[in-house]
């Protein structure tokens, strides 16, 4: 258990983290953190009260400061202003960069120590920000994306093939976006591939549903996105971390060499424990894959150059 985890950003991914955090005791206090005055006061001491019905001891804290986050171990950003039908991601590059900024500053400001998991978007590019602004070594900034693009993918071949979900296993790689690359080829249902149990234009079908996962349920909410399914892919990713369980996730980390990807954050499978991110694995990809991935780190590495004017 760490002393202190952070969480910025008192949104609905933001508060529902806060939530499953403390429902799973990783901490002895979390800090929720909020520019809107009483918003994460309020969320915070609701929170609390609901320690002892669902038999939680976690410490809830609220604030509009970064005093309380001082010392923490670990601090999650998923600050920013999030998508609206028709938005893409990219669409909220330039605000999402100045607020993440501003925030990685504070986080180096009081917890110059702490591992960052960044979960505003567009993903891939305010992992830059935060590893430029904390200046903190790569293995403790990462992204949260690939948890949550697996999950989804999961989720569409477990209904797909009429299985359990938890027999499920699956990749993606990539850039967090319309670009990201299932790993079909990786994926099985309790170690069996799964093109034995679902045709190859089913499968083609989940691809892209799961690429347009986040933009669908967009669409749905009208004024929102998504929220339990990245608080809980946050929570994979901590308790990893926390409890140094060294699990490999698909996470987005900086890559220097590995895939031939030089200096920019994308989404591949890491080792998670103590220290943050322990190790990045490479798969053997196929001709078609690498294609794949490339369009994906063309993609982020455009937005990475946008992010540039912005500055």
């Amino acid at each position: 258990m760490f002393n202190k985890i952070a969480v910025v950003g008192a949104g609905n991914v933001g508060a529902t983290t806060a939530q499953r955090l403390a429902e799973a005791e990783l901490a002895k206090t979390v800090v929720l953190v909020d520019v809107a005055e009483g918003i994460p006061q309020g969320k915070a001491l609701d929170l609390a009260q609901s320690g002892p019905v669902y038999g939680y001891d976690t410490q809830m804290i609220g604030t509009n400061g970064y005093d309380e986050v001082a010392g923490a171990e670990l601090v999650v950003i998923t600050a920013g202003i999030a998508r609206k039908p028709g938005m893409s991601r990219d669409d909220l590059l330039e605000t999402n960069a100045k607020i993440i900024r501003s925030v990685s500053q504070e986080i180096k400001r009081v917890a110059p120590d702490s591992i960052v998991i960044v979960v505003s978007n567009p993903l891939d590019v305010m992992c830059h920000v935060a590893l430029e602004a904390t200046g903190f070594p790569k293995e403790r900034v990462i992204g949260m994306a690939g948890v949550l693009d697996t999950s989804r993918f999961r989720t569409f071949i477990a209904e797909a093939a009429d299985v359990s979900v938890k027999d499920v296993q699956a990749f993606v790689l990539g850039g967090h976006g319309d670009s990201m690359v299932p790993l079909v080829r990786y994926s099985s249902i309790a170690g069996i591939p799964i093109d034995k149990f679902i045709a190859q234009d089913k499968l083609d079908e989940i691809v892209l549903r799961a690429r347009n996962g986040g933009a669908e349920i967009v669409k749905h909410l009208k004024t929102g996105s998504a929220f339990y399914a990245p608080s809980a892919s946050v929570l994979d990713m901590v308790e990893s971390i926390v409890k140094d369980k060294k699990r490999i996730l698909p996470a987005a980390a900086y890559l220097q060499g590995e895939y031939g990807v030089n200096n920019l954050y994308v989404g591949v499978p890491c080792k998670l424990g103590a220290k943050g991110l322990l190790q990045v694995i490479e798969l053997d990809l196929t001709a078609e894959e690498k294609d794949a991935l490339s369009i994906s780190v063309n993609d982020v590495a455009e937005n990475v150059e946008k992010l540039k004017a912005f500055a």
